[in-house]
Parts: structure tokens; sequence; C-alpha cells
């Protein structure tokens, strides 16, 4: 459906580092035209100008088109401005001495998870997540525990406008074993994700309460699934829970 508020040229450039930031090796102004149904001349114009402002870097041997490190800079601006990773940074540390294991807070935007910081701890754990990288909400822990203390409208439409993609064998892609699930972690105050996001990860996770009371965060442990046994969740719920506790207390959040 069209919108009569969107800039054409800047909803093209946009979209232009969109394709950038998913090719790791860079693109060539004739691919992205391809990609975008957009003449050359136009792709190449708008580079052009990305490239005199440092959001685009152009490689002098192949030509290729980057991102360029003006947008690491804007991202740095943007999670130095976010106070929830300045408060909730020595309880993450705290969790991360406690378990050795890859510590994760993320914040929800638009029907997905974005990790705004990770601890990657002592124990050797190789994972997909990195800070400013998505998630979907129903096949990860951190997902899980925010949409369980989202408003249930908000959630039908979560739910209605994001697939629930099987990302393994043991994710749940129904919507009714979801709503079951969510109202148990309401009940228990925390979240699992059993192999649900990567095949052979498990994870755990509380909620973060801003002050208004509304859901804002969650924090997560994550581990092999040979050490983050059900045992071991046993061990850390309570854990968790406290640490959930304790950052929304610092957000002002009083229950």
């Amino acid at each position: 459906m069209a919108n009569d508020n969107i800039v054409q040229s800047v909803d093209r450039a946009l979209k232009i580092l969109d394709i950038l930031a998913s090719k790791r090796e860079g693109c060539g102004v004739t691919e992205i035209s391809k990609e975008m149904d957009l003449n050359k001349t136009s792709v190449y114009r708008m580079l052009s100008t990305f490239v005199k402002h440092g959001y685009v870097e152009q490689d002098a041997g192949t030509e290729r088109y980057k991102l360029g490190y003006k947008v690491l800079e804007l991202s740095s601006s943007l999670l130095d401005s976010i106070d929830l990773r300045t408060e909730a940074k020595m309880y993450l540390e705290e969790l991360s001495q406690f378990t050795n294991e890859v510590i994760h807070l993320v914040v929800y935007d638009r029907g997905e998870v974005v990790y705004i910081e990770k601890l990657e701890g002592n124990e050797t754990l190789r994972m997909h997540s990195k800070v400013g990288s998505r998630a979907p909400m129903h096949c990860t822990s951190v997902g899980k525990v925010i949409l369980a203390y989202l408003p249930p409208s908000e959630v039908s439409k979560i739910l209605e406008d994001h697939a629930l993609e099987p990302h393994t064998i043991y994710t749940i892609t129904d919507k009714e074993t979801l709503y079951q699930q969510l109202n148990q972690i309401r009940t228990q105050g925390y979240a699992l994700d059993l192999e649900e996001n990567e095949l052979s990860i498990s994870c755990i996770s509380a909620p973060i309460f801003d002050r208004t009371g509304k859901v804002a965060a969650a924090v997560s442990v994550s581990g092999p699934t040979t050490r983050m046994t059900m045992e071991k969740f046993d061990q850390l719920k309570d854990v968790m829970i406290s640490i959930g506790k304790k950052i929304s207390a610092r957000l002002g959040y009083r229950e």
C-alpha cells in the first residue's frame, strides 16, 4: 500500500544501505541496480552521495561499495544514548562472572528483539548474535519473555505480522502452543529457549521493566545444551529473575 508521506528518493537510498548491510563482500552498481530494479545512473549518484558523507566506502581495487565507518559512528551514538546499557552494565558483569556463559541484553523493536549488549563469558561458544543484530521473538528466550508481558493486542499483531518460521526442529510454530507457553512464562517469571533458535544452544531469560511498568527489555544467559541443562536452569532461574528486577529498579520500576 502506498504511503503519501514517503519520500521516494530517500526510501531508495535507505534500501541501498540495507542491501550493503547484507553483503559483507560489498556490492557493485550493476548488482544493486538489478536488485532494486533501478537504473544504474540513479544508483551511482546515490552511492556517490553516501561516499561523500562517509556512510559508504568504495574499494579502489574491486570498485565494490560497502558500508562506511560513519554508519558505525551513528550506531555507537545510538547505543551510548540508551541509558539501559549503562544501568544494566554492572549486573550483566555480575551475571557473566557467576555463569561464565554468554550474556545478552536486548530491547524490543517493531516485532523483533535487538541485541544491544553481549558479554562473551569465559567458556568457548559460537553464536550468531552480535550487538546491533535482530532476532525473532517466537524462538528466542528473550523474545518470548518480552512477548509474555506485552499487551495481548500487541502480541496478536506481532504474531500476525511475523510468521512463526522454524529455525530448528524445536522451534514453536503453532500459535496456540506459543500462547500456552507465554502464560507459563508469566507465571514463573522467566523464559527458556531449548535449541529453538540455534541447534545445540539453550538459553534462559528474564524481563526488564521501565518506570511506567512496561516491559522494556530482557536479559539472558546462553550456553551449549550440554551445560545448559534443566538442572542448570533450576539453579539459574531465581538469579535471572533477581537480575531482571535489579535492572528494572535502576530504570525506576517499582513493583
